[in-house]
């Protein structure tokens, strides 16, 4: 089951893009409802290491993810160009934190690659596949799997 073989079949996907460290990341168009500028977090106790809390983002509160920690990458500041992006997951709505977030591409579906074991930065279950546009490479992200919405059991 993928986000793939969602409605419309087409040659090309959409993709957010956006920045953690110096990669470039890339999330379906079909999750991300909206781009915010980062506000007051709350924090939550006894949530995992990488939910950072949760912002009231027009009277709906919603938990943020830290991909920074979910990736076991080095912290860093948030700045004026972090940006949460939100998505929509089966009924859940959900905020990731990001360095920046820079545009939407268009990528042909025989431009991306499945990552076998190319990445060591990110657990492979974590990543759809890998987007080659121009020079660049897209590290194309499984949102249920970063959201463990398969371990959701609760």
């Amino acid at each position: 089951m993928s986000q793939y073989e969602n409605g419309k079949q087409s040659d090309v996907d959409q993709f957010v893009i956006f920045r953690l460290d110096q990669e470039s990341y890339g999330v379906s168009i079909h999750y991300v409802e909206i781009i915010e500028k980062v506000t007051a977090i709350t924090r939550v106790p006894n949530s995992n290491d990488f939910v950072l809390g949760v912002i009231n983002l027009r009277g709906e509160i919603v938990p943020v993810i830290d991909l920074r920690k979910r990736f076991n990458l080095s912290p860093s500041t948030i700045t004026e160009e972090s940006r949460i992006i939100i998505l929509s997951v089966e009924d859940m709505t959900v905020g990731i934190l990001t360095d920046s977030s820079s545009e939407v591409l268009n990528i042909p579906k025989n431009q991306i690659e499945n990552t076998g074991t190319v990445l060591s930065i990110v657990d492979e279950t974590s990543v759809e596949g890998i987007g080659k546009v121009d020079d660049r490479m897209i590290i194309l992200l499984d949102i249920h799997s970063i959201l463990e919405l398969d371990k959701a059991e609760n």
